[in-house]
């Protein structure tokens, strides 16, 4: 039986310590996904607004109260949010498969998660990471990591709060005053963070959450007093950022789009790469940035991979958001199922076979049936289809492949399957793309120690907790001059 849907809906705005409602009604709706039932109109906090939380975030950085506050303070306020985040996590679970579509299995596993970010960002502010010694014996030299200053947080509507959660946490960790937008489809989530956050009794103003779409983020991105800001979406929306910030050269980091190519090599386990390649596909709905979409097989295992990866989809469960059991849920919003509709009949036009997989259950909501794409050039596929769906090419030399896969815009991740792990991870290494994944199609990261930046057109920056914990801050060094130089 489908669970319960969430009653405590809520958008309100978390502006100078005081919750209240966006001011401005927008031209779309939240619905249930599964249903296509709506739910509320989605809201934008208005002009005024906004600039009302960039003014208290500048004041507050100016101010220092939370910049200068002692390191275990602070580090004991984001123990506290982890705290109230564990409280609230069946809630938030069911809040981010509401806006998102995505299972409540798969929702509940981020929900129980979120509150580790925040304890990581206090165990680095117990190491001593802001303050290293580079002296001499007498001659103090001092490198100090500050935050660049009031920072924005735009998340995507595929697991904003997951995404809000760690962005937040190592913002707030190195000091920085935090405005968050959240995703005018997929709000909910990010509500129940920021309510966690105030009964932290962080001081007001600290962190700041905010509604709306474009004209938001423009706001927020073209503001001299934002002096970073981190966004994960689209391509076409980060190049609107990083054409509204380059004014004032604001520290960005772009999480943007990749069009992901898997390797699947002529001594690769056909069985196995296919049930890997599925389960990447399929992640979050097919709405996940670094799914796997675009397989190059060796010509004489094309048919035997086809065969294998159609009867891995038609093993799984399609079902409501709510249903315990569904191993996949509908997309996100009606707006975005029809922009896959019109990808998918562009590839047909070019004379490109697909197939779509899977009985899909008998409900007016976003559900989409994953597909197949093959009989068509690689060339022309080359922009993300954001859902699950892969396009299938063949070559002969494994040259050709990397060659192919390389020829991309984008440059986000990548993955290679083959039984000889030696030429698999010298495959993957040719391949330039920030992460590179071999026989396996994970969500999470390949050490807690990873380092993956943006390649290309998939964004500014790096992606991994190091990465994104030291793009909020600032090196500063201070020190006794040495008087023994020469010149």
């Amino acid at each position: 039986m489908p669970r319960v849907i969430w009653k405590e809906r809520t958008q309100r705005d978390l502006i100078c310590g005081k919750r209240s409602k966006p001011a401005t009604e927008m031209s779309s709706w939240i619905c249930n996904p599964s249903t296509g039932e709506p739910i509320e109109v989605q809201l934008s906090s208005g002009r005024d607004r906004v600039l009302e939380a960039i003014k208290t975030a500048d004041e507050i950085d100016r101010s220092g109260v939370w910049r200068n506050m002692a390191m275990e303070e602070r580090a004991q306020l984001l123990e506290s949010i982890a705290r109230h985040l564990d409280e609230r996590a069946v809630k938030i679970a069911e809040a981010e498969s509401l806006g998102t579509g995505v299972v409540i299995s798969v929702t509940q596993m981020f929900a129980d998660s979120l509150g580790g970010p925040f304890r990581d960002a206090a165990a680095r502010l117990r190491s001593g990471w802001a303050v290293t010694d580079l002296g001499d014996e007498g001659r103090p030299v001092l490198l100090l990591r500050l935050p660049w200053g009031p920072t924005a947080i735009l998340v995507p509507w595929n697991a904003p709060s997951s995404v809000a959660s760690k962005k937040v946490a190592y913002a707030l960790a190195v000091g920085a005053p935090v405005i968050l937008k959240a995703n005018e489809w997929a709000p909910y989530g990010c509500n129940l963070l920021a309510d966690a956050i105030v009964e932290s009794a962080l001081p007001d103003g600290v962190f700041q959450l905010v509604h709306g779409g474009a004209e938001v983020g423009h706001l927020l991105a073209s503001d001299p007093r934002i002096k970073a800001l981190s966004f994960t979406g689209s391509v076409e929306v980060g190049r609107k950022i990083a054409q509204a910030a380059a004014v004032n050269f604001t520290a960005l980091q772009l999480e943007l789009s990749g069009n992901n190519p898997a390797i699947v090599l002529p001594d690769a386990d056909v069985t196995a790469a296919a049930a890997d390649i599925c389960a990447g596909m399929l992640k979050l709905n097919g709405e996940w940035c670094e799914a796997p979409r675009k397989i190059f097989v060796s010509k004489p295992l094309h048919n035997p991979f086809v065969d294998a990866l159609r009867d891995a989809i038609t093993e799984v469960k399609i079902g409501r958001h709510d249903d315990s059991a569904a191993e996949i849920g509908p997309l996100s919003h009606e707006a975005h199922r029809t922009h896959l509709d019109s990808q998918v009949r562009a590839l047909q036009d070019l004379g490109a076979t697909i197939e779509a997989i899977g009985a899909l259950p008998d409900l007016e909501g976003w559900f989409w049936a994953p597909r197949i794409v093959t009989d068509i050039d690689a060339r022309h596929c080359v922009e993300e289809m954001f859902g699950p769906i892969v396009t299938i090419h063949t070559y002969d030399l494994v040259d050709e492949a990397i060659a192919d896969a390389n020829d991309s815009p984008y440059g986000l991740a990548a993955y290679v399957f083959g039984s000889d792990l030696d030429r698999a991870m010298k495959v993957g290494a040719s391949l330039r793309y920030g992460e590179v994944k071999v026989n396996g199609t994970s969500l999470l990261d390949l050490s807690p120690n990873s380092v993956q930046s943006f390649w290309r057109s998939s964004g500014i920056g790096g992606h991994g907790d190091d990465d994104v914990f030291s793009f909020f801050c600032g090196a500063q060094i201070v020190g006794v001059d040495r008087k023994d130089l020469p010149i």
